[in-house]
């Protein structure tokens, strides 16, 4: 381990702002919050304006480590205790200065602190706490806060941080408790549960409080939200999406994000490193499978099973289970109900909520469609209007398969480059002293 000991704030900046890069579980506000007269920033529930690094990473927070300083040695994580890196923490007063001058001066919209686990939990959740403190009650920073619950820490520290941030999240890590023992065996599935379940409950506690009691203080009010490393152990698709389900079910979670694994490390535990770099189109199968348990009324034992347990590469989770379900289809979209109409690849659900309003005016035909928003190409071999499909089509597997190949699927450039690269925020910035100075 190397420390280094006199380091300027900005060294400081590189170095826990780099380190906190593959916590992905970065989100919008989600809660409507408006500057009551006495410190500066609000929270607005359309969200954070969001800018984006060329890997598809949000960095309109401030986005950074309290410390990469741990004392465990998860097999994946680029901060373990058996890396030889550069050590470095902030100081609230650090944290509090920079997000305030930031602020300022419009390059963020609100703070992601996070953190390795630096003497115990329960000593990191304290600096933690101490810092939220000082930024909401010393510097009256009204913005969007969104902290890491850290595991293993005692329940009146995760309270007392919920009292102040916006939206806290715990990572799970890994998608099973065995892959967790395998790779990060320090941690427990426990200990990561519990501060989601304390989370929730507290959720539900104060929702009966600011029913009582209108000004009483808001916990977590944008909720919770966690990250699961895919790729770094053999678990399949319908297992992930499986425990997200549960997730979702049982712990109210606002989002689960997945991050194609990285190889920062050498370690027999991990696969072996290739050509290809992380999974991201892996990560964006996930990522659509999980709007539609989310929006789409899905489950995730129609999207997958034990018997076909992966995504099709070639086309998106809803596409695919369109095509394994044809006897559902064709279906007339001035007669098919809301959540039917979900099921259409080239339909959205906000395309489904203006067909259901346009269609009580009048018929609907294909111009229609297309003025409201229905990717036709992808539609036409699934829907029929006044009786009538768009083009004469058979509706056989293998038939509409060659014609929707033929069409591609539009993927996210990071996706299609399969490359990985942070982008930092502060290229154009520099430090004087312990001012935060613009350069041109």
């Amino acid at each position: 381990m190397r420390i280094q000991e006199t380091m300027t704030v900005y060294d400081k900046l590189n170095i826990l702002s780099d380190a906190a890069k593959y916590d992905v579980a970065c989100t919008s506000s989600g809660v409507d919050r408006s500057n009551d007269g006495t410190g500066m920033g609000n929270c607005k529930a359309c969200g954070i304006c969001h800018s984006f690094s060329a890997d598809g990473r949000c960095i309109s927070l401030l986005k950074i480590l309290f410390t990469n300083e741990c004392i465990y040695d998860c097999k994946y994580c680029i901060n373990r205790r058996s890396n030889d890196v550069v050590r470095t923490s902030f100081t609230p007063d650090e944290i509090c200065t920079l997000t305030m001058e930031f602020y300022r001066r419009n390059y963020i919209e609100g703070l992601f602190l996070s953190s390795g686990v630096l003497v115990s939990p329960d000593y990191t959740m304290e600096l933690l706490c101490a810092t939220l403190h000082k930024l909401r009650k010393e510097c009256n920073f009204q913005g969007y806060i969104h902290v890491k619950a850290i595991p293993g820490a005692s329940p009146e520290l995760v309270q007392k941080a919920g009292f102040l941030a916006d939206r806290m999240s715990v990572n799970l890590e890994l998608p099973t408790s065995e892959s967790l023992k395998r790779l990060a065996p320090h941690k427990t599935r426990k200990n990561i549960l519990t501060p989601m379940r304390l989370v929730q409950n507290g959720r539900q506690e104060n929702r009966q409080e600011l029913a009582l009691y209108r000004n009483a203080p808001q916990f977590v009010p944008a909720g919770q939200s966690t990250q699961m490393i895919i790729g770094a152990t053999p678990e399949s698709d319908y297992q992930i999406m499986k425990v997200t389900e549960s997730l979702y079910q049982k712990f109210e979670l606002k989002r689960v994000f997945y991050s194609a694994f990285v190889h920062v490390n050498e370690d027999s535990s991990l696969p072996a490193r290739t050509d290809g770099g992380p999974p991201l189109l892996r990560e964006h199968r996930l990522y659509q499978a999980d709007w539609l348990l989310r929006y789409y009324h899905f489950q995730a034992d129609e999207l997958l099973s034990e018997s076909s347990p992966n995504f099709n590469v070639f086309f998106d989770p809803k596409c695919n289970w369109a095509l394994k379900h044809l006897e559902q289809f064709p279906v007339e979209v001035n007669r098919a109900d809301y959540k039917l109409l979900l099921r259409v690849p080239g339909i959205g659900y906000r395309s489904a909520e203006r067909i259901v309003k346009a269609r009580r005016h009048a018929a609907l035909d294909f111009d229609d469609l297309k003025k409201i928003g229905v990717v036709l190409k992808r539609a036409l071999y699934f829907i029929t209007c006044r009786g009538r499909m768009m083009y004469p089509t058979k509706i056989e597997e293998d038939y509409i398969t060659r014609n929707l190949l033929n069409v591609g699927e539009r993927l996210p450039m990071n996706v299609v480059n399969m490359g990985y690269e942070q982008l930092s925020l502060f290229d154009d910035v520099r430090f004087d002293s312990d001012k935060v100075v613009q350069m041109g």
